[in-house]
């Protein structure tokens, strides 16, 4: 997949287009990415992403941003999978802030993104003050030649799916409510690093991952999946979290491989979290969580009936 960083130089060829933040492509998303693949298809367009960096309510209201599901490199990962051909990043800053709607359709959508066709959510609204809406969008399509639609909401069990809904089920600890409203399990990727290596002393070996997401969309213990090593996904147990009895200091994702013995450092894994078995706590000393991580072991094996 291409991927454009800022609105500055349009695009090769004109495309199909759909705006949005896409955290966590969820089951909404997954549609919506459906309906564009399809539209691309028939008006010979690409089918192309807009989305923004960062999120917008992370811009306006940092200390109040909702959790992210996907880090920049996952959604990138995931749009992919789902057939998307380009994705525009615009660095979400003062400057883009403050485009009106009519800015933002002149300046990116048609001097940019060259769009031939756009889909948007039913909940759609851009420029400064939040002011342009489908109305707006579908009057400058018809002075600027391109078509316009939009979507409704997906539900799952009479819920609309959405971002908030997936962050409230993990926090919840309702993995599988997650997963329904994800269409997969929630799923944590990234590099392999050094740790200090504490659970080697003690027979649970870990693979070690620094987590970009800040702050976290849930912390606790759960039976996972590992991807990246083999043919199939490889079952074990994680803790995500500040590991406060060892005296963490920041996030970090540790997950035990069960029957496991390779050296996989550097390697990029993708961990899935299917069952929560506990919240993270701290512990009074080391001989006590050394307790827990082996009851935690024997539940997530319980789990997968290993």
């Amino acid at each position: 997949m291409r991927v454009f960083r800022g609105h500055s130089r349009p695009v090769p060829a004109p495309v199909a287009l759909a705006v949005g933040n896409f955290d966590g492509v969820h089951l909404g998303h997954a549609e919506l990415l459906r309906r564009l693949a399809d539209a691309a298809s028939r008006r010979a367009l690409v089918p192309t992403v807009l989305s923004f960096e960062p999120h917008p309510r992370e811009f306006f209201a940092p200390d109040a941003a909702p959790a992210r599901l996907s880090t920049l490199r996952e959604k990138l990962e995931l749009l992919s999978e789902a057939g998307v051909e380009q994705t525009m990043i615009c660095p979400f800053n003062a400057a883009f802030a403050a485009l009106s709607a009519d800015e933002f359709i002149e300046q990116v959508l048609v001097g940019a993104l060259r769009v031939g066709h756009l889909i948007v959510g039913d909940d759609f609204r851009f420029g400064r003050g939040r002011t342009g809406d489908f109305a707006l969008l579908q009057a400058a399509g018809q002075r600027h030649g391109f078509t316009v639609e939009t979507m409704g909401s997906v539900t799952v069990d009479g819920e609309r799916v959405s971002s908030s809904g997936v962050r409230r089920a993990l926090a919840a600890g309702d993995m599988e409510r997650a997963a329904r409203l994800l269409g997969r399990p929630y799923v944590i990727d990234g590099q392999v690093v050094h740790g200090q290596k504490l659970g080697r002393q003690i027979g649970f070996a870990t693979a070690n991952l620094r987590i970009k997401h800040n702050p976290l969309p849930m912390t606790g213990v759960f039976a996972v999946e590992v991807g990246g090593l083999g043919e199939t996904p490889l079952p074990g147990v994680a803790n995500l979290g500040m590991r406060p009895t060892v005296g963490g200091t920041r996030p970090l994702l540790e997950a035990h491989l069960f029957d496991f013995a390779r050296d996989i450092y550097g390697a990029h894994i993708s961990v899935r979290f299917v069952h929560k078995l506990r919240d993270e706590q701290r512990f009074p000393n080391f001989d006590a969580l050394k307790a827990q991580i082996a009851a935690d072991a024997a539940a997530a094996r319980a789990f997968f009936k290993l």
